[in-house]
């Protein structure tokens, strides 16, 4: 398994070992003592699976004060997933990061705490499964604008289908006046 920092050094992007032959194929997608020793903190609490339509965009969703951290891995397709920085006084506030994952790279994209997280699928559908170190806190969620020019993320496509959540999404500084975003603390 190798595992890079993204421009963003709490995102990580991890390649998984596949063993593969004939008749398929086997990858190990999670091992709590080995993603620990490699900086992925736990625990997971609970897991999720996301099926979108290509063209569909979900996010940017974070959670405060009940923060969520993600480990993102595709099924089946490919999507292009984003992090963006939202904790207030971090030296990279408001910088995003893209990579694509699919089912033919294997590649996974860790998403800590304090970043909100989106993608968009690129492939006819996409099956992404998701772990995350907290529950689904609905009080605590937020969704940033998914467009917002001042964050500036160049997504794949061009007229995304978004849901009416996502339509209401709300540009960073905004969410920053309101007090709706995490406060950086260094490590």
């Amino acid at each position: 398994m190798k595992v890079e920092k993204s421009e963003l050094p709490e995102v990580l992007l991890i390649d998984l070992d596949v063993f593969g032959d004939p008749r398929g194929y086997f990858c190990e997608t999670w091992q709590q003592r080995r993603y620990e020793d490699l900086g992925i903190p736990g625990p997971f609490v609970q897991d999720n699976i996301s099926l979108s339509a290509r063209g569909v965009l979900r996010g940017l969703h974070f959670q405060h004060p009940d923060p969520q951290g993600k480990l993102v891995h595709v099924l089946q397709g490919e999507i292009f997933d984003v992090a963006v920085d939202i904790r207030v006084g971090s030296p990279t506030f408001g910088r995003w990061v893209g990579a694509r994952l699919s089912s033919e790279n294997r590649r996974q994209m860790f998403i800590p705490e304090g970043f909100a997280h989106g993608f968009c699928a690129l492939s006819e559908s996409a099956l992404i499964s998701y772990k995350c170190t907290a529950l689904y806190a609905p009080r605590s969620e937020g969704s940033l604008l998914w467009n917002d020019p001042e964050v500036g993320v160049r997504w794949p496509i061009e007229a995304p289908s978004l849901s009416s959540k996502d339509q209401a999404a709300v540009p960073l500084q905004k969410l920053a006046a309101e007090g709706r975003l995490p406060t950086y603390r260094s490590r």
